[in-house]
């Protein structure tokens, strides 16, 4: 962290207000630095106020997801937060990051995107201070052709998360996508690094839609996206929704790295939006139609096909065929 993070810290995790002269002790610099850090969190949106022979006290925070406003949600053992207020894409840095040795769980997290990325090259609707645009590095000892399957413990973790915090009936749509009321409210993309045996990272990608206006949205999403906000119906605490994300992650990972797909599949199959509907799944120059019964023990979706048969797809589009939204 900054020296001005610290002080943000020790100011947020004090019962009484601390001097100029203990935070200068602490960072071992002068009080006058410590007030030039005091106006630059000041100018960042915080409210610090100055109690005469007291000291420094917050008395409001920004809604800013940098690690000192996450830090106070972070539960689990993944910390080490990369910030920034704007960004081309959370998935290059991370990769950046990943290709120089990042440890498992570094975490990618913008106010901003210029080029938000979704699945299948779409563009991901980015606008500043409003969502939750992240991406976190693994490095799961596992083989590549499994890799898909962690689209489905982040969607499932996203739900967790958004359950947890907002109490909105959040729904997994197989592959990649969370809703709530049959409206999409975040995304999944992963994308991976190695070789044909052996997967040197995989960057998990996560949009969340949590207080931005549906109405700014655009045309191409506007009919088939909501955010929380519009949900529940007042604004959503991000860095809350955050930490939550980041630790229902970390214990579905985990949980799937100690017993694969299946020890997770339970909680999938309560949360899963597709199953018992009539779908369409195409895809590399195929296309299968029929009542899903669920998913499998490998993360695939299982279709009933009108002629009887049973069908199990691996990857592709989901179109729903039965009127009942989504």
């Amino acid at each position: 962290m900054t020296s001005a993070e610290r002080i943000l810290g020790w100011l947020r995790d004090a019962s009484a207000p601390l001097s100029g002269e203990e935070l200068a002790r602490r960072l071992g610099c002068s009080r006058t630095a410590v007030w030039k850090h005091v106006a630059s969190l000041r100018r960042r949106g915080y409210v610090i106020t100055a109690h005469h022979a007291q000291g420094y006290a917050i008395a409001g925070l920004p809604d800013r997801l940098g690690p000192a406003e996450l830090a106070p949600h972070l539960t689990g053992s993944w910390r080490d937060v990369v910030w920034r207020s704007e960004i081309d894409s959370t998935q290059r840095l991370a990769r950046e990051r990943a290709r120089a040795g990042a440890a498992e769980g570094t975490v990618v997290i913008a106010e901003a995107q210029t080029s938000g990325r979704g699945r299948l090259g779409r563009t991901w609707h980015s606008p500043a201070g409003m969502n939750v645009y992240a991406t976190i590095v693994l490095r799961p000892p596992r083989p590549p052709g499994v890799v898909p399957q962690l689209a489905l413990v982040a969607g499932l973790a996203v739900a967790d998360a958004v359950r947890s915090v907002t109490r909105a009936d959040a729904r997994v749509k197989w592959p990649n996508d969370v809703l709530v009321g049959g409206r999409k409210i975040a995304g999944v993309l992963t994308e991976m690094e190695g070789e044909a045996d052996r997967v040197r990272f995989v960057l998990v990608g996560i949009g969340v839609n949590v207080n931005a206006d549906p109405a700014t949205f655009p045309p191409e999403i506007a009919y088939s996206a909501t955010s929380l906000r519009a949900v529940v119906g007042s604004p959503v605490d991000r860095a809350a929704l955050t930490g939550a994300l980041l630790a229902a992650m970390e214990a579905r990972y985990g949980r799937y790295l100690a017993g694969g797909f299946t020890a997770i599949r339970p909680a999938f199959d309560a949360v899963a939006f597709l199953t018992d509907r009539e779908v369409r799944v195409s895809g590399s120059g195929m296309a299968v139609a029929g009542r899903v019964i669920g998913v499998d023990d490998e993360g695939a979706l299982r279709i009933a096909c009108a002629d009887g048969t049973e069908q199990r797809v691996i990857a592709g589009e989901v179109t729903l065929r039965d009127g009942r939204g989504g």
